[in-house]
């Protein structure tokens, strides 16, 4: 919902595990807040996901999944998703009825690096960690990951072995729009979760990521999303158990089942409550990454600046507030194909002429094509220098920063407010 806002009213940022107040003067400017259609969270979370479970979408119940004997692998997200994996796991063993020395949680890296002990713990808590096998995928191994067939288009899938030789697998995530993959959830906990980094890539080159419909809140006809869903089937999940969460992060329903029928629903669900028409484009907007853990690092605050993006004048404004308390960050090669890019324009140049594409070539060249469209200010809590690298401006005091722009184009300046970032999807209506 898009509400215009008068006098000074004061709006909060999702920002690190906390959030940042953000004044808004009618004296300065014209202010539309665009957010989320909020849902409550689940009176009962635990009494929903047993119903679920019992009424699966197309698939088995989770209860007659598993055969005496059969080891089960529990696929879930690593620790930049808000994924509530302490309730969901233990949850999910329960319903299984299977001992716990028959169950493996992958937690489906991609090519992040791997979560620490701490984090773990963090996700997990420690009686899951003592109580069953939990392991990090490693998409850069060779050996770790197995080949289970090409896709129509030549994409050679290999995936974590964890997975491929477990007797049944299940596919835990949370569904929000993607900004290149349409939604989050579903097959992309599979692929790119726990892909070997040679499909990782593939799923990345330059002319899928570049192609119109690989973008916020499409599926049908979306390229990355039909690669994944085709790499997925060649070693499908038993049954997907998917989430929705609202600005708390609290579960307001489940989806459970068949993975491509339960992840449809579900995202069907979502795009009603996050995709937002708002009447025009806007010379400035302010968004937030949605908070932790999201906002660990300048590469995954590309996703707030493709979600303000989608409503921003050419030339506009994006101010952007991402805690990055993981930094660029200091693995993978985005860092470095920032530090080293001349200009954003010679960036995606570089990009694209590419033979093959490279590790986080996906993510740079998503930022490149934000900040030729406009130009972008971060705060953060990282020092000058690595933000400046970043070919970012950085911004120590938001407010005063933001006060000064506007004054600058004068009252009749519009601007669009995300306090929760990318979890709010806004588009210009196509209606006049």
């Amino acid at each position: 919902m898009s509400d215009q806002k008068s006098l000074v009213e004061t709006t909060y940022l999702a920002y690190g595990k906390g959030r940042l107040p953000l004044r808004m003067d009618s004296n300065l400017a014209q202010w539309t807040v665009v957010s989320p259609r909020h849902e409550a969270a689940l009176p009962d979370a635990r009494t929903e996901f047993k119903r679920a479970c019992a009424s699966p979408i197309l698939g088995k119940s989770i209860r007659n999944l598993i055969a005496p004997g059969e080891r089960v692998c529990i696929v879930t997200s690593d620790g930049t998703r808000p994924v509530p994996n302490r309730l969901l796991i233990p949850w999910i063993i329960e319903e299984l009825g299977v001992p716990d020395d028959s169950v493996t949680v992958l937690v489906g890296t991609g090519t992040h690096r791997a979560n620490t002990p701490k984090e773990l713990a963090e996700m997990f808590g420690e009686d899951i960690l003592h109580r069953v096998r939990v392991v990090n995928h490693d998409a850069y191994d060779a050996e770790r990951n197995e080949c289970v067939g090409t896709t129509t288009n030549g994409i050679r899938v290999s995936l974590d072995r964890e997975y491929v030789r477990a007797d049944k697998r299940i596919a835990v995530g949370f569904i929000e729009p993607h900004f290149f993959a349409g939604f989050s959830g579903g097959p992309k906990a599979i692929a790119p979760g726990v892909a070997s980094l040679e499909t990782i890539l593939q799923l990345h080159r330059y002319e899928l990521i570049a192609h119109p419909q690989s973008t916020w809140g499409v599926l049908d006809g979306n390229p990355v999303h039909e690669a994944i869903r085709e790499s997925v089937a060649l070693c499908p999940p038993d049954a997907l158990v998917n989430v929705t969460l609202n600005a708390d992060k609290e579960i307001t329903a489940f989806f459970i089942g068949d993975y491509v029928a339960a992840h449809r629903k579900g995202c069907e669900h979502v795009r009603k409550q996050a995709m937002v028409a708002v009447p025009h484009a806007f010379p400035v907007v302010v968004t937030s990454n949605s908070g932790y853990p999201l906002d660990q690092n300048v590469y995954q605050a590309v996703k707030g600046m493709s979600a303000a993006a989608q409503i921003i004048e050419p030339g506009g404004t994006i101010f952007v507030a991402s805690g990055c308390c993981d930094g660029i960050p200091g693995h993978g090669n985005f860092g470095s194909m920032l530090r080293e890019a001349d200009s954003m324009a010679g960036l995606d140049a570089r990009l694209k002429a590419l033979d093959s594409p490279r590790l986080d070539q996906w993510q740079a060249q998503l930022f490149a094509k934000i900040c030729l469209r406009a130009e972008v200010y971060l705060r953060s809590s990282l020092d000058e220098a690595t933000v400046r690298a970043c070919k970012l401006t950085p911004v120590e005091d938001l407010q005063a920063k933001l006060e000064a722009h506007l004054r600058a184009l004068g009252k009749e300046a519009r601007v669009a407010v995300l306090p929760e970032g990318p979890v709010t999807v806004a588009y210009v209506s196509d209606c006049t």
